[in-house]
């Protein structure tokens, strides 16, 4: 797997890949590099583990709890819940660490392992690293520290994980969604419980979709890789809006009542408006990608909200964030940050800030998301290339120059390696589809013929 650590955790095929030894000796791991950080102060530690629906979860949980308690852990068991759950729940309960089991978006077959620190925030690179290197030290060989006795982790079940987020995603809401007719698909996944039940709480009609989990359907057809379904859900049943979540809800993607996509960059415009109007979009300032749409940055200029761009991945826009004590941040993939109210990108929390927007103004969402216009953007995968040299490339560089002076100031160019495949994204925006389309393929024939 190369390095184990991606951008978001560690990700691979189960039982392949992402084994239960694998998944045992990084728990192991990061109890072992975290209790050296000084992060358990001389207290016996906890750690609140959850899981997305996903058949190999089950026995990944178990290898993953079974690490934690072998290193002196205590460990509850908060079972099938979204990311942003565990990380609320690793903060509110006052936990030493989280753990999801989630493969978020990918393909059943895949699964992952994410950790969470003290508070519920992602782990910094660094930690990230020392626990590697700590799991490969001991991989080799190089015997762990193992308590015995009453030293070992206890673990238990802890039931109540499940209304005590859905109790803090209602209490943080504007104001309710009475009138509100929303079609939700919950990708199968994580949220097919707890979604339902909060905009239900919140006063919605809902219609729920993609809502039956039974290990083996996440992410199939259906979520925020998916949307065709929700589209058609939307129209047929003459909602206001639908909302499309990924297999560990973290995005949120929407639909119109016309059916039309509403994407992440949207939303994000949609919310700033709406926490400007507030009050409380703090330095008056969104943080986004540099894969965001440039629609987006100039529609923020144009109502006077500054926009911060960061590296592609929400842990980025969540470093930015905390930073510069910014509130609101997100992807254009439907990764959205409340930073008030989370800690981490929360599909559900988003979908009912949107809807409580919808209810507040008495305005459609194609009239709220009507604030931007989406410039064509084309994005191209170049796979089995050489992505450490996409920077260094002299003749990518000219290819790159090239295209830039041919788009202007109406379009541009990102080349981004992919974090977790040996392949490079070529996107690139313009006023007119057809030239972003010719740019791009152009573009994607240098990088095949320069790094391949």
């Amino acid at each position: 797997m190369g390095r184990l650590f991606g951008t978001d955790g560690v990700r691979g095929v189960a039982n392949a890949d992402l084994t239960a030894e694998l998944a045992l000796g990084l728990s192991v791991a990061a109890a072992h590099v975290l209790a050296e950080a000084g992060t358990f102060a001389g207290h016996r530690p906890t750690a609140v583990v959850g899981r997305d629906p996903r058949a190999s979860g089950e026995f990944l949980e178990a290898a993953v709890v079974a690490g934690l308690a072998s290193a002196g852990v205590d460990v509850l068991r908060v079972g099938v819940l979204p990311t942003p759950a565990v990380a609320y729940l690793t903060g509110v309960l006052g936990a030493d660490l989280g753990v999801m089991l989630s493969a978020s978006h990918n393909a059943m077959p895949d699964n992952g392992v994410k950790f969470f620190a003290r508070g519920g925030h992602k782990l910094a690179d660094e930690l990230e690293d020392r626990i590697e290197r700590v799991y490969e030290q001991h991989r080799t060989g190089e015997p762990w520290e193992r308590p015995t006795g009453a030293g070992v982790g206890r673990v238990r079940t802890y039931e109540e994980g499940f209304d005590k987020y859905v109790a803090h995603l209602i209490g943080v809401l504007p104001n309710r969604l009475d009138g509100l007719k929303v079609v939700l698909d919950e990708a199968h996944g994580a949220a097919s419980y707890v979604s339902p039940e909060a905009f239900t709480r919140a006063g919605a009609e809902i219609v729920t979709i993609g809502a039956e989990p039974d290990g083996l359907n996440i992410n199939d057809g259906c979520g925020s890789t998916h949307l065709d379904l929700l589209k058609a859900a939307v129209v047929e049943h003459g909602a206001d809006l639908g909302i499309a979540h990924d297999g560990d809800a973290d995005r949120c993607l929407a639909v119109d009542a016309q059916g039309n996509e509403v994407d992440g960059d949207q939303i994000l415009a949609v919310l700033s408006l709406a926490m400007r109007e507030a009050g409380t979009l703090r330095g008056n300032t969104v943080v986004a990608t540099v894969m965001s749409n440039l629609g987006f940055k100039i529609a923020m200029e144009r109502e006077g909200v500054s926009v911060v761009q960061t590296g592609v991945g929400d842990r980025y826009v969540l470093e930015s964030m905390k930073e510069h004590g910014y509130a609101l941040g997100g992807e254009q993939s439907g990764h959205v940050i409340i930073l008030d109210h989370a800690t981490t990108g929360d599909g559900t929390l988003t979908g009912l800030m949107l809807g409580a927007r919808l209810a507040a103004t008495g305005r459609t969402l194609a009239d709220l998301a009507g604030v931007m216009e989406r410039l064509p953007q084309v994005l191209v995968n170049v796979p089995d290339v050489d992505k450490s040299r996409v920077s260094t490339s002299a003749e990518l560089t000219s290819a790159v120059t090239e295209a830039e002076r041919e788009l202007g100031s109406t379009g541009r160019v990102l080349l981004r390696p992919s974090g977790t495949e040996p392949l490079v994204r070529v996107m690139v925006e313009a006023a007119d589809i057809d030239q972003a389309r010719a740019v791009a393929g152009r573009l994607a024939d240098v990088v095949k013929s320069a790094l391949g």
